[in-house]
């Protein structure tokens, strides 16, 4: 068995939010693979890239240019974000589905409150307090949970110009409850307690625009820095 991945460690990706939010440093939730397969003496484990596929010749080819021959080839190559056509908004709404996304969005977060910390301009503080979380499902929810909690209880005597409580964190569903996916009940139970943490939720609320100080939601400007996106997933391309 040869087992074919770009990294060299196999993710829990449930609690990649830990990560992007600093609660975990990324070995907790990170293993090597040759660590895991160590006692599995018939696994091979390669770091490349798989860049192209001849399945009648049952070939794979690496991007170093190495081909490897096989009688059965198993594809599990994951999924990526789902923009809804809206690719380009990519560079200022960050998902979560790498390790390297979670240390992205944790410098992101983090950097907010330093950047708040350091104007001197009330509207531009307010700006980078400003969090908005698209998406309502799972990790959405935990993501907006979780920076409620910094804001209201982590960070809340660090700072000598601002106020870290005052931090706005807004979860927008396009739908009509947070965690569609559970019972009604179970959503309206996670809403009521993200909101005792500070969190501000809006269900049937589209994305219209993201920039890098800015989201349109349901016709609102609203000015941000920080803009995680949690909306929905993709094949791998």
């Amino acid at each position: 068995i040869t087992l074919l991945d770009r990294s060299n460690h196999h993710l829990f990706q449930p609690l990649l939010y830990q990560v992007a939010t600093g609660g975990l440093s990324a070995p907790a939730i990170a293993a090597p693979l040759r660590h895991i397969l160590r006692r599995q003496r018939n696994v091979r484990v390669l770091m490349a890239e798989v860049v192209g596929i001849d399945a009648t010749a049952r070939r794979v080819r690496l991007a170093d240019g190495q081909e490897l021959d096989g009688d059965l080839l198993l594809v599990a190559s994951g999924s990526t974000h789902a923009y809804f056509g809206n690719e380009h908004w990519a560079p200022h709404a960050h998902g979560l589905k790498t390790l390297d996304d979670a240390m992205r969005i944790r410098a992101q977060v983090l950097g907010a409150f330093e950047h708040a910390e350091l104007s001197s301009d009330p509207a531009e503080r307010a700006a980078w307090l400003n969090f908005v979380v698209v998406g309502a499902g799972p990790t959405g929810v935990e993501l907006a949970g979780t920076l409620a909690e910094i804001a209201r209880h982590t960070l809340r005597s660090g700072f000598r110009s601002i106020d870290p409580t005052r931090a706005r964190v807004l979860l927008v569903e396009g739908g009509s409850r947070v965690l569609s996916a559970f019972e009604p009940a179970m959503s309206a139970r996670a809403q009521r307690q993200l909101e005792r943490l500070g969190g501000e939720v809006r269900t049937n609320a589209a994305v219209s625009a993201v920039a890098a100080d800015h989201a349109i939601i349901a016709g609102e400007r609203i000015a941000t820095h920080t803009v995680l996106w949690a909306a929905g997933v993709a094949a791998s391309p």
